[in-house]
């Protein structure tokens, strides 16, 4: 079974960074899968691992307790848990990792969702003793929902099973079954997902990155081939055009007099090229023009891509500031004063639909009303739910009604202007995550 699960993952050379995180049911042994990657890939600092070791002692521990490098507050290190989204960086001879290790626990769900929205692979890791759980298919939902487009299922602990075949094949059985139920076990395409299951030790290191001897059944790729084959992320660069201004640059106290009538709009491109020449239109108002220059630092570029942050020089004097967004002329997107999209609720002070909020997108803001709160998911039954109010971590579908109009895409076709966050504006706090559908 485990051979034709992971028929998708083909070993390959790649030097590009990945970008992955951890998540699952709280213990289930992210944190330990984490610091057994880094010890076994020989990238932990010899201080560091002193630190760790000499605190596992005092824990009264025979051996070192790796989860510690990532469980790195004070109140996680007391509980034994993980709290915070802990980021760690490591690199082999293939290729650069960045990990997030999200928290397990059902009230933490709202961190899970920061580390996911940047992550291009998640690894879900499930208690051989206990199997799917609630909160795994609450992160498996929410990664669905977030577009991860890889995922690797580690049925961790499988040492507590005597390594039983029949245990790890039940598991990815029920795990598959609620995946396809989803949506997330789709055949690998541009919207797709691909699935791969493993079966591992993180505590003793099986298959992360030595095989050892406990389970010669397995016969699939180890941990660390997995991520060493995962495609990289996925590329903006062929989508439209979208340009966020983030500032207008007017040097006016400049003594140099050709900077006199200088202005450059300043920001990172999200997605899409531009090219000198390249016919513009600059929304929410509708002016067009021509590039005239691209500049990146004291650089001159004839062309610049996908997360580049450059500053645009335009032929014509045209009214732009921060929060509009400059594309190409063939590539116009109609700015909208109302959106639908799917909100995680992040905050403990309930959703309230008399409330005001502020809508975050790009570098642009609005103020925006609740227009309708179609209904919440439940993630244990995916039933869709009326309701009139959301709780922290609850998620649902919602419709915002904007005073000033925004520009966007849906999700699935550009993260980055598919994106949204809420802002309570009494407290500045952020209390929201929303996708736009």
């Amino acid at each position: 079974m485990s051979t034709d699960l992971n028929k998708n993952v083909k070993p390959l050379h790649n030097d590009s960074l990945l970008r992955f995180m951890t998540c699952g049911s709280v213990d289930d042994g992210k944190s330990t899968l984490i610091g057994r990657l880094l010890f076994d890939t020989k990238t932990i600092l010899a201080d560091t691992l002193t630190q760790i070791t000499n605190t596992s002692k005092k824990r009264g521990m025979d051996a070192v307790d790796l989860s510690l490098l990532t469980d790195g507050l004070q109140a996680e290190r007391e509980q034994g848990i993980t709290i915070d989204v802990a980021y760690r960086y490591f690199s082999t001879g293939t290729r650069k990792y960045i990990i997030a290790d999200a928290p397990g626990h059902e009230q933490y769900t709202r961190n899970m969702v920061t580390a996911a929205s940047t992550a291009n692979l998640a690894i879900i890791l499930i208690d051989a003793r206990k199997g799917v759980l609630t909160q795994t298919r609450r992160h498996s939902y929410l990664a669905h929902l977030v577009g991860i487009p890889h995922i690797v299922v580690a049925v961790n602990k499988m040492d507590l099973v005597n390594y039983d075949q029949a245990i790890y094949d039940k598991i990815c059985a029920d795990y598959l079954a609620f995946a396809t139920e989803i949506g997330l076990a789709q055949s690998k395409s541009a919207a797709g997902n691909d699935i791969n299951f493993i079966p591992m030790s993180a505590l003793n290191g099986d298959m992360l990155v030595d095989r050892l001897d406990n389970m010669p059944w397995y016969t699939g790729e180890t941990m660390i081939e997995m991520l060493e084959a995962a495609p990289s992320a996925h590329c903006e660069q062929n989508e439209p055009f979208r340009y966020p201004v983030q500032f207008v640059c007017r040097p006016h106290a400049s003594d140099n007099p050709e900077l006199h009538d200088f202005r450059g709009f300043m920001g990172r491109i999200e997605s899409g090229e531009i090219a000198v020449g390249d016919a513009v239109t600059v929304l929410p108002n509708g002016y067009q023009s021509k590039v005239k220059a691209i500049q990146l630092g004291e650089a001159h570029l004839q062309s610049a891509t996908t997360e580049q942050s450059i500053t645009l020089l335009l032929e014509d004097e045209i009214d732009t500031s921060r929060g509009d967004m400059i594309v190409k002329s063939n590539e116009l997107i109609e700015p909208v004063k109302q959106i639908d999209a799917f909100v995680c609720w992040l905050s403990e002070t309930p959703l309230s639909t008399a409330r005001t909020y502020v809508v975050r997108h790009t570098s642009r803001e609005s103020k925006a009303k609740v227009g309708a709160i179609q209904y919440k998911i439940d993630v244990n039954t995916l039933e869709q739910q009326a309701t009139s109010d959301l709780k922290m971590n609850d998620i649902a579908r919602i419709t915002f009604k904007l005073a000033q109009p925004l520009m966007v895409d849906s999700y699935t076709v550009n993260r980055a202007t598919g994106a949204f966050i809420v802002i309570d504006e009494s407290t500045n706090n952020t209390v929201g995550a929303g996708m736009i559908i």
